[in-house]
C-alpha cells in the first residue's frame, strides 16, 4: 500500500511540474495565468494521484503495462521543456536556447517540405505574421515533431523486440483497458482490431487535418494567436503529441488483439486434440 501511495504520490508531482514548466520557465507571466497554471497543475496532480492510488484503473490506459505510459509522458514531457526553452529565448537568450532553437531551426528546414505537416502549420499562421513567429512556429513543430516520432518508433520497437507487454507477466486485458467495453456487443477481437485501425488511421490525419482546420475556420472565429509563448507551446504540444498518443494506442490494441487470437488458436488446437485422442 505505501509502495503504491508514494508512486502515486510521484506520479502526480510529476505531472503537476510538466503543466507547471512553461510559467516557471518563461520570464513576465502574467499574474493570472500564474494563477490557472498553478490551479490546473494542483487538480492535474490530485486526479494522477486518485487514479495510481487505487487497486484498479478507472481512466488511465494500460496502467500496468510498463512502460507505455511512461514513454508517452517522457515524449510529452521532453517536447514541452523544450519548446518552453525555444520559446524563452525569443526574449531572454542564452547558450542552451539558442542551442536547442538551432537543433529546431534544422529539423524544421528538413521537415518543411510541400504538403508536409510542419508545413501545413506554418501556412496556418495568418498573412501578417512575423518572420520572427514563422521561424518560432517552424523550429517548434519540426523539434516536436521528431520527438513525437521517435517515441512511435521506440514504442514500435519494444512491441516488435522486447515482446511487449508480456514480456515481465501476465497481462490482464481488462485491467488495462477499463474503457473498452466488452459487452457492447460483437466479438472483443473484432472490436479490438477495428478500434486499432480507427486510433491509426485518425492519429495519422490529424497532423494534416488540425492546421487545415483551423485556416478554414479563421474567417468565422478568431484564430489561434501564436505569437503568446504558452499558447505556442501548448498549442504544438497538442498538434504533435495527441497523433502519436492515438497511433501508439492503437498499436498498443493491435497487439492485444494479436495475443488474444493467438490465446484463441492454442486454446482451439488444444480441444481438437484432446477431441481425437478421445475418439481414439
Amino acid at each position: 500500500m505505501l509502495v503504491r501511495m508514494s508512486g502515486a504520490v510521484m506520479r502526480g508531482l510529476l505531472v503537476a511540474l510538466l503543466i507547471a514548466t512553461p510559467a516557471l520557465l518563461l520570464p513576465d507571466v502574467a499574474s493570472d495565468q500564474s494563477q490557472l497554471v498553478v490551479l490546473a497543475a494542483l487538480l492535474a496532480a490530485f486526479l494522477t494521484f486518485v487514479e495510481y492510488n487505487s487497486t484498479s484503473p478507472s481512466i488511465v490506459e494500460f496502467r500496468d503495462a510498463a512502460p507505455f505510459n511512461r514513454l508517452r509522458f517522457v515524449a510529452l514531457f521532453l517536447t514541452v521543456f523544450l519548446l518552453t526553452a525555444i520559446a524563452r529565448g525569443s526574449s531572454d537568450p542564452n547558450s542552451m536556447s539558442q542551442g536547442i532553437t538551432a537543433i529546431g531551426t534544422i529539423i524544421g528546414n528538413g521537415i518543411d517540405f510541400p504538403y508536409s505537416p510542419v508545413r501545413l502549420i506554418v501556412l496556418m499562421l495568418p498573412y501578417d505574421a512575423s518572420t520572427e513567429v514563422i521561424n518560432t512556429v517552424r523550429s517548434a513543430a519540426g523539434i516536436s515533431y521528431l520527438i513525437s516520432l521517435v517515441a512511435m518508433v521506440a514504442f514500435v520497437a519494444l512491441v516488435r523486440l522486447w515482446g511487449w507487454p508480456v514480456r515481465k507477466g501476465a497481462f490482464n486485458v481488462w485491467v488495462n483497458l477499463p474503457l473498452f467495453d466488452p459487452t457492447a456487443g460483437g466479438d472483443v477481437l473484432h472490436r479490438l482490431q477495428r478500434d486499432a485501425r480507427v486510433n491509426i488511421a485518425i492519429g495519422f490525419l490529424l497532423p494534416f487535418i488540425i492546421p487545415a482546420v483551423v485556416k478554414a475556420t479563421s474567417d468565422l472565429v478568431n484564430p489561434v494567436s501564436l505569437e503568446n509563448p504558452q499558447t505556442l507551446i501548448w498549442t504544438i504540444t497538442a498538434w504533435a503529441f495527441l497523433p502519436a498518443s492515438m497511433i501508439m494506442r492503437g498499436i498498443a490494441m493491435s497487439r492485444v488483439a494479436s495475443m488474444i487470437e493467438e490465446k484463441r488458436r492454442r486454446a482451439y488446437r488444444t480441444a481438437a486434440e484432446d477431441a481425437e485422442y478421445q475418439t481414439a
